[in-house]
């Protein structure tokens, strides 16, 4: 298997470049080359556990370079940190499934690959004697589940950038009181997008990146994505189990499209997905380029489910790819006319193409408010970024629908109280986290700042 870029210069890389080097140098996204094919393979893959079925989705992705062996290992490993055995139970409600996808360690997602990445880092730095220094931006999740994939390891320190007032209360401290020398968070005034230029800005200044081998923890990982397949096909499995169905929806609140893109992969590999909802908040730029052919970026609203208050959303060029025939020019040219103009457009041909595999739908904070208090009236609780997820599918005329639970209500407790009235249950790992130590520098939303920054605290 070989990975390529996006924008069609870089040269393809193998699996162990793709996971340490995150970002292509042309500035492209890596995706792999072909697409395996599990349509034949559905049945035998039904009634395996998490584990095992992880390791059949990695396997044709890692292509040899990890024995199998080692490979089982990591996954293993990975997901010992859990706290439920089916690692993301399925729970149903009356018109619709819920996939809860926090039960990790920082009780999002975000965890599912991100126990397995920091694994693979340590594994693959291990073996090859050398050291990863990882840059990475939040919105909130993103960044605490990193830390903890990585907390005390050898070889590798973690830089992560979130914007300061703009993630909750508890997901700032997830971050930010974790002391292992390897750990260094720096809080910008800026926001999520002003993060994440910076990171990629670093990423394309290929002479910082090599200096200081810098390596990638966001979504623009191949390997965050990959890891996010599987639950997809786990979900789908234990559903129709339960259901005399023989397809699936799936809902996906959507900030960076790096989640609903594993669901179109998942799709393309032969699991029957009749649709993906991809649910946003009032930052609906998604919507509005899926509505109307338009990527243009507009200012970011300030909103209760802080995780998707994104303009720009970078795994969504990694679908633009495929829309647009897997054509690296043409994706390079979309980029340049979003780098000097703020935009770009698509033709009423790629979106028809788009609308075979996704459908958009907004839903603003009064609608996400009013689906959190009817579902607390059923006895579940929902974050508010699932309720963007569940609203959004109350919306779809579809009878079949999952809708992915990306955090444990806990971490937002503001907006579950003005949802519902009521203080969610706090779980053990997160109590008193509020008063812990914590350490974290604060820096502009400028990239020669935080260069400085990394510069200074690994050469000192």
């Amino acid at each position: 298997m070989r990975y390529i870029s996006t924008r069609g210069i870089d040269a393809p890389k193998n699996f162990k470049q793709t996971a340490i080097e995150g970002l292509a140098r042309d500035g492209g996204l890596l995706v792999p080359e072909k697409i395996p094919d599990f349509s034949n393979r559905l049945s035998e893959l039904s009634n395996l556990s998490y584990q095992e079925l992880a390791l059949r989705i990695f396997e044709p992705f890692v292509d040899g370079e990890l024995d199998h062996t080692t490979l089982q290992k990591l996954i293993q490993k990975s997901y010992q940190t859990f706290t439920h055995p089916d690692i993301t139970p399925l729970i149903h409600s009356e018109n619709l499934s819920i996939l809860e996808l926090y039960h990790g360690p920082t009780l999002a997602f975000k965890d599912i690959a991100l126990q397995f990445l920091g694994n693979l880092f340590e594994e693959i730095l291990e073996r090859d004697n050398s050291n990863l220094n990882i840059l990475g931006a939040t919105s909130g999740d993103t960044g605490s589940a990193a830390i903890y994939g990585v907390k005390g390891k050898n070889r590798i320190h973690i830089f992560i950038l979130h914007p300061k007032g703009r993630v909750s209360p508890i997901q700032e401290k997830q971050m930010t009181t974790i002391l292992d020398d390897n750990v260094h968070n720096i809080a910008i005034n800026g926001n999520f997008d002003d993060a994440q230029k910076i990171v990629k800005d670093l990423f394309n200044n290929l002479d910082f990146k090599d200096q200081f081998n810098l390596g990638a923890v966001n979504s623009i990982n191949w390997v965050r994505v990959m890891a996010q397949i599987v639950y997809y096909f786990y979900a789908t499995f234990r559903f129709f189990n339960r259901h005399n169905k023989d397809s699936v929806v799936f809902a996906v609140p959507t900030g960076n499209f790096g989640d609903i893109y594993a669901g179109y992969l998942a799709k393309k590999m032969g699991l029957p997905i009749e649709k993906l909802i991809m649910a946003v908040n009032e930052n609906d730029i998604l919507y509005r380029t899926l509505r109307e052919g338009k990527y243009k970026i507009d200012k970011v609203h300030k909103t209760l489910s802080p995780s998707m208050d994104i303009q720009i959303s970078s795994n969504f060029e990694r679908f633009l790819f495929d829309l647009l025939d897997r054509d690296g020019e043409a994706v390079q040219q979309k980029m340049d006319s979003l780098k000097a103009s703020g935009q770009f457009e698509l033709s009423q041909r790629h979106l028809q193409k788009a609308s075979q595999f996704i459908e958009a739908e907004r839903i603003d904070t009064e609608e996400m408010l009013n689906c959190m208090k009817k579902f607390d009236a059923q006895g579940i609780t929902l974050d508010p970024h699932t309720a963007v997820g569940v609203a959004a599918a109350e919306k779809s005329p579809y009878s079949n629908v999952i809708c992915l639970a990306t955090a444990h209500p806990a971490k937002f407790s503001e907006a579950v109280i003005q949802g519902t009235g009521k203080s969610p249950e706090i779980p053990k790992s997160l109590q008193g986290i509020l008063e812990k130590e914590s350490r974290c520098l604060n820096a502009s939303a400028n990239a020669a700042e935080i260069m400085g920054i990394i510069q200074s605290t690994l050469t000192s």
